[in-house]
């Protein structure tokens, strides 16, 4: 049974992927004290969490019970570690597409996975962790991971018109707070700007580690960084005026290949 269980649950768009990179860059220094869970061994229960987050609906919920119930059942023993499960989807899919405008399903589905925990290991600890930004900082993030990802069109203008309130992080993190029965630690990305970990160093310490274990944690470059202006002008080109997705996906690729060289 885990000692502790966080679940670092978003928000999207936080340094989150650069958590990740360097929990899994030092999985094997943190492995005497720390199991960690990641993106690709929870793809089915994020599948639902994303799926819940857009349609609310009973059934889908059930699927997300299931699904973190059997993740927990498949843990082996590990007795005095502390377990930390982190991807942004936890929450369900980033908001600001369609009628997602922001993370309503977050309290529900972190009520739901906070309370299988506690009836599957009632004697561990759990708390969930979140990382925020500055609201401008966030919505300009977010519109352009969409128009990097998907097929979106809109200019950024729009997009702040049509989803107000998306970057209202802290917002949605003293409503998780207020719902759901256990500790909720909030970190500002310009908060730990001068961490060489970054939001990292936060959710480490909250698996009370020795001090000389976080001192030899490797620190990891930036993921996900956001391409240079002139780059995102032309993603956003390449959206308007490629109809076909196949081929609209491989000239952004080719495009950020050799943005990235």
């Amino acid at each position: 049974m885990p000692r502790r269980i966080i679940l670092h649950a978003g928000f999207h768009k936080t340094g989150t992927k650069t958590v990740q990179a360097i929990l899994r860059t030092n999985r094997a220094t943190l492995k005497q004290h720390v199991a960690i869970r990641l993106r690709a061994q929870m793809r089915d229960l994020l599948h639902a969490t994303r799926g819940y987050s857009t349609w609310r609906d009973p059934l889908t919920m059930i699927k997300v019970e299931d699904r973190f119930a059997a993740l927990l059942d498949d843990l082996p023993g590990m007795p005095r570690r502390s377990l930390i499960l982190s991807a942004e989807e936890l929450c369900g899919h980033l908001p600001g597409r369609g009628d997602l405008s922001d993370y309503g399903a977050a309290p529900e589905l972190l009520y739901v996975l906070r309370d299988i925990a506690a009836r599957r290991f009632p004697a561990a600890d759990i708390m969930i962790y979140l990382t925020t930004r500055d609201a401008a900082e966030w919505r300009a993030s977010a519109y352009w991971e969409h128009v990097k990802s998907s097929d979106m069109t809109m200019d950024y203008e729009r997009f702040a018109e049509l989803y107000p309130q998306a970057p209202a992080l802290d917002d949605m993190a003293a409503e998780i707070a207020s719902r759901v029965p256990c500790p909720v630690h909030v970190t500002r990305l310009e908060d730990c700007a001068d961490d060489p970990l970054g939001p990292a160093g936060d959710l480490l310490r909250l698996c009370d580690l020795p001090d000389e274990l976080i001192a030899a944690v490797e620190p990891v470059a930036p993921q996900n960084k956001r391409p240079d202006a002139d780059t995102l002008q032309e993603l956003l080109r390449i959206n308007r005026r490629i109809e076909d997705s196949e081929d609209r996906r491989a000239a952004k690729k080719a495009l950020l290949q050799g943005a990235a060289q």
